[in-house]
């Protein structure tokens, strides 16, 4: 994972994604005290950054491979992403979500001609629904986050963030299996001027942040926050590189992802989902961190089920 695989993915999944824009707000930058970039993968296709690593991963197969199509489980951005980059590219998706993920995204994934199986949601169950898949079919199983062509296709929102705005002093994302804030963090070592990459995570799904400062990948007992895109936990392709190159990690509680989602909407007038707001919370709750500094977010999607808004 280098600098010219970085630069080979951007090439290879360029025509398949959209260049998404760079927005800023006066208010935010004096609300946080700091000049803050956002980089708006809710306009990316499917409304989130996830089309990136999806679209590489289906690329990287061979024909034969795609002829029998590919298979995840995933409770939202990555199920819909994954069901878009086949329908592109003319390969069948077979998708198994949890019960309770949201059905914005089921009715997302049934839009772009993914097959959806239903089961439990613990992961224990969406593993043996994708093995049973992955035996009965021939598909490909791509992990959502744990993957390295998907982590080099998500470091590919970093790296356009950081030709438009080389001199980032930090990048913000929010951390779920970790795909985000790893191919992130590869972007800014390799295309940033001594650029810090710091994850943000809800007090109530840590693990990433308990990973962080343990040493070893750890699970959580609930899981019981707003972001739903960030249940998941740390992979063991995903978490070596967080510990590299990642410079920290901030938690932030569920009523300050709520008023940075508030904030961004109301401000921005742009739709993000509670995950993409995680980041905006980190910065506003550590803010004497960010002080004068030049500070790139990542905002991850927009997938929000309108019906039922925390505010």
């Amino acid at each position: 994972m280098d600098k010219q695989k970085l630069i080979e993915t951007q090439k290879r999944i360029t025509p398949y994604i959209h260049r998404t824009p760079v927005l800023t707000s006066h208010l935010i930058n004096n609300k946080a005290g700091a000049e803050v970039y956002f980089k708006c993968e809710n306009f990316q296709r499917m409304g989130a950054y996830k089309i990136r690593g999806a679209t590489n991963a289906i690329l990287q197969l061979s024909a034969s491979q795609r002829s029998k199509g590919v298979v995840t489980h995933s409770s939202g951005n990555f199920a819909q992403a994954l069901a878009l980059a086949a329908q592109s590219l003319g390969v069948d998706a077979h998708i198994v979500m949890p019960s309770s993920a949201p059905k914005v995204k089921m009715e997302g994934v049934k839009a772009y001609g993914g097959e959806i199986y239903i089961c439990a949601p613990t992961l224990s169950a969406r593993e043996a629904e994708a093995d049973r898949i992955v035996k009965e079919t021939g598909a490909t199983f791509m992990h959502p986050s744990n993957d390295p062509e998907v982590i080099m296709g998500q470091g590919t929102a970093a790296l356009e963030l950081l030709e438009d705005y080389p001199d980032l002093e930090f990048v913000v994302t929010p951390v779920g299996g970790g795909g985000l804030i790893a191919g992130s963090a590869l972007s800014a070592h390799y295309f940033g001027k001594d650029c810090r990459v710091i994850g943000a995570e809800p007090f109530e799904v840590d693990d990433a942040y308990r990973s962080f400062h343990s040493g070893k990948i750890e699970s959580n007992v609930t899981t019981n926050t707003i972001a739903d895109g960030l249940k998941t936990v740390l992979g063991d392709k995903t978490f070596p590189l967080i510990r590299k190159y990642v410079d920290d990690i901030i938690r932030v509680t569920e009523d300050e992802i709520i008023q940075a989602m508030k904030l961004i909407w109301e401000r921005m007038k742009i739709i993000v989902e509670p995950s993409s707001a995680v980041a905006l919370a980190a910065v506003l709750r550590e803010s004497d961190r960010f002080q004068g500094k030049k500070v790139g977010i990542v905002i991850s999607g927009g997938n929000v089920d309108l019906g039922n808004l925390p505010f």
